[in-house]
């Protein structure tokens, strides 16, 4: 099968000896690395931002959250602006404000500023990722646009790497604010390689549907919200953190309702525009056909997968044993690494084997290191049983995250390429928030569950002592943090260590039914999977002009 090519304007694709320089691309797989890196090295530098400003953890994850918000509520507006203006200049000028949120993150003189940097971040790369993908359909056709489609997973994987190898590095000797020079740099240098990019004028006749523009934002916001504070919140009664109730509810579900009920509200309100003649938000017919749907479906599934693994891998490491990012990036390493090489070298597979084929032997992959860790795992990370998992993983997502985008990116003819851009950065940021919140919403109501069992079952441990510590609504704590806490209590040195014993085996029991419930889910995507192009090795499909093919 020869890797599908995009629709070209003129009706041909180009010759296979019309290659293009791949210093362009250089600067676009830089920018990815720009927005990755950024998104990386914010956990890294929450501590050292808790104790430059003297606020809670809480408050400086909001630079995590706002950023989130900000990508996946723009862009689909970010990516129609693209459209109107030229994508080579808006390109340019958003590189330079993503430039300047690097500067408010080094001089922040407080939290505030530090949020709003990254509010400044999360606008620009809300342009920059639908940018990322037209500018290289408009630069590349072929063997070459699937290489470079690649460039994108693998520059993620690079960036988590280097972020947390670099940031770590930074962070435990020098301090947190150095770290962001790292994007300051590579936002000058990607926009000096701009200029290497082939230039568009833009078309000022595309007008910008501003009511969907707040459907979707609105939607994508609340789903967000609702999602990331599922735990904090409540999942169906209000907690005491909670900012409101509405009849003894928490307002994490409602807003995830009225996120769905929000987001149907857009597509009805897209579909009628598209009917009347009118130019709409974003191109629904890039997801007319069922491959492209399932491939969506598959990135959605994918990505939520991944942040579910980063957020409880490290979450683990640091929390509950209590050591340093830089440790953290080192048992990530295996992951991370394998993921890269992957989603660089999977593209040598499109001539031989159908996407189907491909995401489905990836699925199998993912599935069967879930199930495998899930059995493997123990209280250290550096086993070989552990790092094996984790590589077959990362194998497996790193094949998946590159073919599905290259999936919708081919299928679709090259002016839709913005809104394939768009569609991608909204499933997966939306992704990504779901599969953390929902990740930790269970790992936590697990644990309280059977924290609230074991305590029933030993009777060393009195009611009272649970009382004293909220035993049976506990969070990930470390041993050392549990016992200081049970210090303070009229626990005697038997309780303490039977406490300490009973959370840690809680703990990894957890932990296993995690990675469980990930595996079947993984399972499960075999169904979006089964649904994509299956070409025959001669076939190279025509998205204009057969439906069929794709």
């Amino acid at each position: 099968m020869n890797a599908p090519q995009a629709a070209d304007p003129s009706g041909a694709a180009l010759e296979a000896g019309d290659r293009r320089s791949w210093a362009p691309m250089i600067g676009l797989f830089l920018a990815q690395v720009l927005m990755s890196f950024n998104v990386a090295a914010l956990p890294i530098s929450l501590g050292g931002m808790v104790a430059d400003f003297g606020v809670p953890p809480t408050v400086a994850s909001s630079t995590i959250v706002v950023y989130g918000l900000s990508v996946a509520a723009l862009v689909m507006t970010g990516a129609k602006l693209g459209q109107r203006i030229g994508w080579v200049l808006i390109f340019r000028c958003v590189i330079v404000v993503f430039g300047g949120s690097s500067l408010m993150m080094i001089l922040a003189p407080s939290i505030t500023w530090a949020i709003a940097g990254q509010v400044l971040a999360g606008a620009s790369a809300a342009i920059i990722v639908p940018a990322l993908v037209a500018l290289i359909a408009e630069n590349y056709r072929g063997a070459q646009q699937a290489t470079a489609v690649g460039s994108l997973g693998s520059a993620r994987a690079f960036s988590g790497i280097s972020a947390f190898l670099i940031g770590g590095t930074l962070g435990t000797f020098v301090g947190w604010r150095p770290v962001f020079m790292v994007t300051l740099g590579l936002a000058v240098i990607v926009f000096i390689m701009s200029f290497k990019l082939r230039s568009d004028r833009g078309d000022r006749s595309v007008k910008i549907d501003l009511v969907a523009s707040v459907l979707i934002g609105s939607a994508i916001v609340l789903l967000t919200l609702g999602f990331n504070n599922l735990n904090g919140w409540g999942i169906l009664l209000a907690e005491p953190a909670a900012p409101f109730s509405i009849l003894g509810l928490s307002p994490a579900p409602i807003f995830v309702v009225v996120g769905v009920v929000l987001g149907q509200l857009f597509f009805v309100w897209t579909a009628r525009r598209t009917r009347h003649g009118k130019v709409p938000l974003v191109d629904l017919s890039v997801l007319k056909h069922r491959k492209e749907r399932s491939a969506v479906y598959a990135m959605f599934i994918i990505v939520a997968m991944e942040a579910a693994v980063n957020f409880t891998v490290p979450t683990y490491i640091q929390v509950v044993q209590g050591r340093t990012p830089f440790d953290t990036s080192l048992a990530m390493m295996p992951f991370n690494l394998t993921v890269f090489v992957t989603a660089t070298l999977i593209v040598r597979f499109y001539s031989k084997y159908a996407p189907r084929t491909i995401a489905l032997f990836s699925f199998v992959l993912t599935t069967a290191a879930l199930l495998w860790l899930a059995f493997v795992v123990n209280n250290n990370w550096e086993t070989l049983p552990t790092i094996l998992g984790l590589i077959v993983f990362g194998i497996g997502q790193g094949a998946l995250v590159t073919l599905v985008f290259n999936v919708l990116i081919t299928a679709s003819p090259k002016h839709l390429a913005g809104d394939v851009g768009s569609i991608r950065g909204t499933t997966q940021n939306l992704a990504s928030a779901v599969g953390t919140a929902v990740m930790g919403a269970v790992l936590v109501t697990t644990l309280g569950l059977g924290i609230s069992s074991a305590v029933a079952e030993h009777p060393e441990l009195p009611p009272e002592l649970a009382a004293q510590v909220d035993l049976d609504n506990v969070n990930f704590i470390s041993n050392e943090d549990l016992r200081d806490a049970l210090a303070q209590t009229t626990a005697d040195a038997q309780q303490i260590d039977a406490a300490v014993s009973l959370n840690e085996e809680q703990r990894l029991r957890t932990l296993k039914l995690g990675f469980l419930m990930l595996a079947g889910i993984s399972a499960l995507a075999a169904l979006p999977a089964s649904r994509l192009p299956r070409y025959r090795p001669e076939e190279i499909p025509d998205p204009a002009e057969s439906p069929e093919a794709k």
